[in-house]
């Protein structure tokens, strides 16, 4: 693997053994490793608003199914809206579907739509879906410019389709960005990236970042501090979560992966041990907790092994959309996609102990519901 590419993996969710979501740090026998010491308690602490997680619906999750949704290998836009208006009039009981958004965003909200770009154009947020949520919106009555499409890196938005000549008249921001020579480092030697974080606001680990020069761009800062992108703390009202339904290891990278790791800087240190303690408790701190306010899983296409990168011999159709305003109860649904097809395809046996530990975590936390009994799951089953 190119070395830039490995880097990339990494701030992904990691491809390798060593940083598999589930592998356990070596303690001695009989000895719990201590996990290491975090500003958790600060984030608890903060009074909750009307939009915080899990927002409106917590535990209702709405799947619909479209047989037809990839049309020549893409996804298909008029499946793509059909797939995404059932499953919004369902979602909020809704019988007219601008009511039905109104129910989440309003006229005078900066929404972001939070995609997944890092898989590059064969497994990204798809444009289909991303239309479709543009399309709806506008119909709703939400300018195009109280739009922003972003994510971690501008680089990966622009690779996998995210440019003004796709989605005119809505700005798209990246994190951490290059300017037109390439470089990431401005004229006074800084990173760019480091004028869009916010030091306000950060998820603290009491776990060293140290990064050589190539990798330290990607990261922005090194040390203990994990600083939230000013996209999601200044930019922006509210929060569209738009990821796709892949695979980590024998867990799932989908609706809290691509929220915590994609807002925050430092991230190749909360791998390994910290994976599923970053996915939860990142998503508690009011950058993100008090404005995702829906989260659309796409899985028109997924895949279920080699994720969160795209590996062409492991991508699949999973031929659906999952949404809800609670995006553990989102996730707890769409793990079970992704293991059934893993079981299925004989990379498992069965279910591994320990792979939904960050959605029990947030449920701790009171971000959503895990407990997959306490789901309200309604399937949509659109014909051809």
């Amino acid at each position: 693997m190119k070395r830039r590419n490995f880097f990339r993996s990494i701030a992904a969710g990691g491809i390798t053994a060593a940083l598999s979501p589930i592998v356990k740090a070596a303690a001695p026998t009989g000895v719990a490793k201590e996990k290491p010491e975090t500003n958790i308690k600060e984030a608890i602490a903060i009074p909750r608003t009307p939009h915080s997680m899990p927002g409106k619906y917590p535990g209702k999750v709405v799947k619909a199914n479209h047989p037809a949704c990839i049309v020549d290998g893409k996804p298909s836009d008029i499946a793509a809206y059909e797939m995404l208006k059932s499953a919004m009039l369902r979602l909020t009981g809704q019988e007219n579907l601008k009511e039905a958004w109104l129910q989440l965003v309003g006229p005078d909200d900066i929404i972001g739509l939070k995609v997944n770009p890092i898989a590059g154009k064969l497994l990204s947020t798809s444009h289909a879906v991303t239309r479709a949520i543009i399309r709806q919106l506008e119909e709703a009555g939400i300018r195009r410019d109280h739009l922003l499409i972003w994510d971690r890196r501008e680089a990966d938005l622009k690779e996998s389709g995210f440019t003004a000549e796709n989605y005119p008249d809505i700005p798209i921001m990246g994190t951490e960005y290059q300017d037109e020579n390439g470089s990431y480092i401005n004229a006074e030697g800084k990173f760019y990236g480091e004028e869009r974080v916010d030091k306000k606001h950060y998820f603290y680990v009491d776990l060293e970042g140290e990064y050589d020069a190539y990798t330290l761009p990607y990261m922005i800062n090194g040390g203990k501090y994990s600083y939230f992108t000013k996209i999601c703390t200044e930019k922006i009202t509210k929060i569209i979560n738009v990821p796709v339904i892949k695979n980590a290891g024998t867990t799932i990278t989908v609706c809290m992966k691509n929220l915590a790791f994609g807002s925050i800087t430092n991230t190749a240190r909360l791998h390994g041990p910290m994976w599923h303690d970053t996915c939860a408790c990142a998503c508690a701190f009011p950058p993100l907790r008090d404005k995702v306010v829906l989260n659309i899983a796409d899985g028109l296409t997924g895949c279920f092994d080699g994720g969160p990168s795209a590996n062409p011999q492991f991508i699949c159709h999973y031929n659906t959309l999952v949404i809800g305003t609670d995006p553990v109860a989102v996730d707890r649904i769409c793990y079970d996609i992704v293991i059934n097809k893993r079981i299925l395809e004989g990379l498992q046996e069965k279910e591994k102990d320990g792979a939904r530990t960050f959605m029990d975590m947030a449920q701790e936390l009171k971000l959503g519901v895990a407990d997959k009994d306490k789901i309200e799951l309604t399937e949509i089953n659109l014909q051809a």
